[in-house]
């Protein structure tokens, strides 16, 4: 039981229903919080804010996790990579095998990730462990899709790549935990995400992604700036369309 959470919901004057109301989620989730279970990082920001009292008071132990952080982390970028094709293949896999709540992609093709039968076989597993995955791609059909192909001059090639990153994650679309969309939203940046832990490929007019800076965010450190790209994935997630795969 989490009696801190119960004694501040009840200070604020919020029953469960009112306060998933204001979070935008089930009011069950939120019985779930009160008798112990841990909320996403966005979520325990959120409940944070909503009750005024610190996450620290509300889920002690992110205050050791805090703890871990170097100092050089304190503005909440760990590191800025001059390309995508510079960040090590370990990085990446690192990155999703730390997920021990959720895994997000959000990306027009992402089709280095999908091609990568390593990384399948790592979401196959996470989700399969607990692990919440979603990944969103855009849609082949979204006029966005065709004019980033254009912005990139590989014209018609991104559609196709989206279809051929479809045709690569269809078999992980029947295990439980894993679910995909299609969004056709004008992408400024992609979005890879594990926990409170991020990889933001910016994207640039005229330059393929893959040669385009990638930065990391620890949202221990710095919660606004992760909060920033949460909110887009999860508006993206809101707007986007389920694939039948």
């Amino acid at each position: 039981m989490n009696e801190v959470l119960r004694q501040a919901l009840a200070a604020a004057r919020l029953t469960d229903t009112e306060a998933a109301a204001r979070l935008g989620v089930d009011p069950k989730t939120v019985r779930r919080w009160i008798t112990g279970q841990k909320p996403y990082p966005r979520h325990r920001w959120a409940i944070a804010d909503l009750v005024g009292v610190p996450e620290g008071k509300l889920w002690p132990e992110t205050e050791a996790k805090k703890a871990e952080v170097p100092p050089a982390t304190a503005t909440g970028t760990q590191r800025v990579y001059p390309h995508r094709w510079t960040v090590p293949h370990e990085v990446w896999r690192e990155l999703f095998e730390s997920a021990e709540e959720e895994i997000g992609v959000l990306v027009y093709s992402g089709l280095f990730l999908a091609d990568d039968t390593g990384i399948l076989r790592l979401f196959e597993r996470k989700a399969r462990a607990g692990v919440k995955v979603r990944i969103l791609l855009g849609d082949p059909d979204s006029p966005h899709v065709r004019q980033w192909g254009e912005e990139e001059v590989i014209g018609d090639a991104m559609p196709a790549k989206v279809r051929n990153a479809l045709v690569l994650y269809r078999p992980l679309l029947g295990v439980e935990g894993i679910d995909l969309r299609l969004h056709q939203t004008v992408l400024y940046n992609s979005i890879y995400r594990a926990d409170d832990q991020l990889l933001i490929n910016q994207h640039v007019y005229g330059a393929p992604a893959s040669t385009t800076p990638v930065f990391h965010i620890d949202g221990r450190a710095s919660r606004d700036m992760a909060a920033t790209y949460l909110q887009s994935f999860e508006r993206t997630w809101k707007v986007a369309n389920d694939s039948s795969g």
